[in-house]
């Protein structure tokens, strides 16, 4: 944890890493604070229409350990991976916990995942349990027969003849169930990246990432926690910045974290959420941010009650950061981070670390440099490639099953992100560009690859490239140049289905927003595709130079 300073400087200068030898996510999030504060609220679930709904932390400690009870009596053990498609709930945090406890690894996944994309996990993964509801339910059973080592699927909407009803199995259950002991490095949940360069990997993260989050967390909120605080982020808690900024540094601190379930985000909701449940700390993301901006008299029409609002996952820019400061009253402080390795750059205006276009200052406890390709720090001014020094504890294990994926991660001790950026003469970094083909959009990292093959399985489609094209609200949208088989003819018609075909097998934000026919598709000799000459063209249509 963060001990408050005057400077940042001295903040960084003095800040030490404590970690314990024992350290496990569940018992810290729920059986620490049930024995301290056992009628303290951990939960909130808004109701847009009537007073929310609330779960103390002894609720939640004493129903996580029925869970972990009830997940071991159906055969998942130490090591086990335990998906989680489910949306922000009090089940969720529930299994949650109780994954952690059982020692077992939580593999979070998005309720927007089409069929093909939610299997590709799964059978990666090499899951044992699935815990869902009624909507993720029908994708799984259109799945579960190709998940080799699936023996357990569950619903917190009740039981059918696939599913074990959810709370049926914590009613059953023993909760005296007593927490294995972990280590801080032994493996706790599994994220996966969006595919930037191939298929999406599962980074593997141990106990520790919780406690690595914590100076970050702390640093971006202005030395959280403090009095009254309240979290809530718009965020899915299957995404890093969900979980791991908002949901589990919340709990842990004993602080109340806000469930909303926003099918999708309206910016009218978010505020009434943030001024119906005087929500005091929140996570938004920059496309967000902009949706906001939309909305006119926000500090007139509502009566918000933030101390701080952390902003992050795409560039936010420096006209919604002055924007923000009139009309949400406070500064956003951006910060910066990866599936791999997150909040390692960030802002606090309490301190006087806040600069408008920049993407933050290292946070206490973590070494960043833009580097060459060669693993030299590059001096202020030059642009390279950001990177984190090892050891790290926010820094992932390990991708799942891929070690030739992990070493190329590193140039020595150092995890390369695949971002540029540059260092300006006051310490600040400024996010410059990518050396990828990554697709960032509406707070989302996307990879081409994934989209570009299912764009191929439409039976009229022979080779397709995806690309980001510049957007005034998400940053980019998903734009798919495809070449048709013989026989077929692109019109609007066809561009419709095609992006159906995508959004129902992918997911809602990796779907092509624009489709643009061409003859042919530029290649190198290995047969792979040439994205730049795409990404130019759009960056063109978009009235940007190249």
């Amino acid at each position: 944890m963060l001990e408050r300073r005057d400077s940042y400087d001295a903040l960084y200068r003095d800040f030490r890493w404590k970690l314990p030898p024992s350290f496990n996510i569940g018992t810290a999030i729920s059986d620490h604070w049930a024995r301290i504060a056992p009628d303290r609220i951990a939960l909130y679930d808004y109701r847009p229409d009537g007073e929310p709904g609330s779960m103390t932390f002894a609720a939640l400690a004493r129903q996580s350990n029925g869970f972990a009870a009830a997940l071991r009596g159906l055969g998942v053990a130490r090591g086990d991976r335990v998906a989680l498609l489910l949306p922000q709930s009090f089940e969720t945090v529930i299994a949650h916990a109780a994954i952690y406890k059982l020692g077992a690894v939580a593999v979070p996944l998005a309720l927007l995942f089409g069929t093909e994309a939610l299997e590709y996990r799964l059978q990666t993964a090499g899951v044992r349990a699935v815990v869902t509801n009624e909507a993720g339910l029908a994708k799984v059973r259109a799945v579960a027969g190709r998940i080799s080592g699936l023996e357990a699927i569950i619903s917190v909407d009740g039981a059918d003849r696939e599913a074990r009803d959810f709370h049926r199995l914590i009613a059953d259950a023993d909760a005296d169930f007593e927490a294995v002991e972990t280590g801080p490095d032994d493996p706790a949940m599994m994220i996966f990246t969006s595919g930037t360069t191939g298929p999406p990997k599962g980074a593997l993260h141990g106990h520790r990432v919780l406690l690595g989050h914590l100076p970050g967390v702390q640093f971006h909120h202005e030395f959280l926690p403090q009095p009254g605080d309240l979290l809530w982020t718009p965020a899915d808690w299957a995404w890093a910045g969900g979980l791991l900024n908002i949901l589990l540094p919340g709990l842990y601190f004993g602080l109340p974290v806000v469930a909303g379930r926003f099918e999708k985000f309206e910016a009218e909701a978010a505020l009434g959420l943030m001024e119906r449940i005087k929500v005091r700390n929140a996570f938004i993301p920059p496309t967000a941010l902009r949706m906001l901006k939309s909305v006119p008299d926000i500090s007139e029409r509502f009566d918000l009650d933030l101390r701080s609002v952390a902003s992050g996952g795409e560039s936010l820019g420096r006209e919604t950061y002055e924007w923000a400061r009139g009309a949400l009253g406070v500064t956003i402080n951006e910060f910066y981070g990866q599936t791999e390795c997150n909040i390692v750059l960030s802002s606090c205006a309490a301190l006087g670390v806040s600069r408008g276009g920049a993407i933050g200052k290292p946070v206490p406890g973590h070494q960043v440099a833009v580097i060459d390709a060669e693993g030299r720090a590059l001096p202020v001014g030059e642009a390279g490639q950001i990177a984190v020094s090892r050891p790290d504890p926010v820094m992932f294990l390990e991708y799942w099953q891929n070690p030739e994926a992990t070493g190329k991660k590193f140039i020595s001790d150092w995890m390369t992100t695949g971002d540029q950026g540059m260092i300006d003469a006051d310490g600040y970094v400024h996010f410059v560009g990518r050396d990828d083909d990554v697709i960032t959009s509406s707070g989302y990292r996307i990879g081409p690859s994934e989209i570009e093959d299912c764009l191929t399985g439409h039976p009229a489609i022979q080779l397709a490239a995806a690309v980001g094209k510049p957007d005034p609200m998400r940053t980019e949208i998903v734009k798919a140049y495809v070449v048709l088989k013989p026989g077929f003819s692109g019109d609007e018609a066809l561009a419709n289905e095609i992006r159906s075909f995508v959004r129902e097998r992918l997911s809602a934000h990796e779907y092509p927003r624009e489709v643009e026919f061409v003859d042919s598709m530029p290649l190198t000799t290995t047969g792979k595709v040439i994205r730049r000459i795409f990404r130019d063209r759009a960056r063109r249509e978009a009235g940007l130079a190249e």
